[in-house]
Formats: C-alpha cells, sequence, structure tokens
C-alpha cells in the first residue's frame, strides 16, 4: 500500500504581479491554483512581500503521494477524464478518481495532493 503524507503549505492570495516578483524559499514547491493564488509546499514560514493587501495564511490540509510517472499515467488514463498536460513540469488540478486534486507533473514522478479528509479514498484507489 502506497504512504501518503502530509505537505506542509502556505496560500498566499495576492496580485498576479506580486506573487510572479515573489523569491520564494528554496526546496518550495510553488502551485499557482489561480493567477493570485499560489500554494507553497514548504514547512518554511514565509513571509510575503509585494502586496500590502496579501492575504498569507498557513495550509496543512493537504494529504498526498510521489508517484512513478509510469504508474501515475496509467491511473490516470483509467480514473481522470480529462487528458493529463503534455509538457513537464506542470501544475493541474481537478477531479481524479471522484476526488479533488491537485497534482505536480515532473518528467520522472506526479505528485498527487487531496484534501486531508480524502487522504484513506486516495490511498484505496491509487493501490
Amino acid at each position: 500500500m502506497r504512504a501518503l503524507e502530509r505537505f506542509p503549505a502556505t496560500r498566499i492570495v495576492a496580485t498576479p504581479a506580486a506573487l510572479d516578483a515573489f523569491a520564494w524559499p528554496k526546496g518550495a514547491l510553488v502551485l499557482r491554483t489561480a493567477p493570485d493564488e499560489a500554494l507553497a509546499l514548504t514547512a518554511e514560514k514565509i513571509s510575503f512581500a509585494g502586496d500590502e493587501h496579501a492575504i498569507v495564511e498557513r495550509d496543512d490540509g493537504f494529504t498526498g503521494a510521489w508517484v512513478p510517472a509510469k504508474e501515475a499515467l496509467a491511473f490516470l488514463e483509467r480514473a481522470c477524464e480529462w487528458e493529463p498536460p503534455a509538457v513537464r513540469p506542470t501544475f493541474a488540478q481537478g477531479a481524479v478518481a471522484g476526488l479533488p486534486a491537485k497534482l505536480f507533473f515532473e518528467a520522472e514522478r506526479v505528485l498527487f495532493l487531496v484534501p486531508a479528509p480524502y487522504a484513506a479514498d486516495l490511498q484505496e484507489r491509487l493501490t
């Protein structure tokens, strides 16, 4: 059975220009969930600058797993109604196997993230 883990994160809502210009912490995986929103996967505390009206909140409510690309794409072929992006690295989000999911595609692996209450469901579907 695939081991899932919690992904510490910070959610930031700010102007697109401020998000584009921000110097993210080294090692943070930044997912642009909307033009004016980013989810930075990092345990490091983020002090956001560039938009005085930005909303910056910890969001440690995601659980997931890195899955080898071949296995992930085979799973998505049967469990996803939308076509995974061909260009990598890239971020995508939508329903996967009936679950709200965020996916980060790299050449050799794919990160599957779901809200923590869906962790058991994701684990079951990935098995």
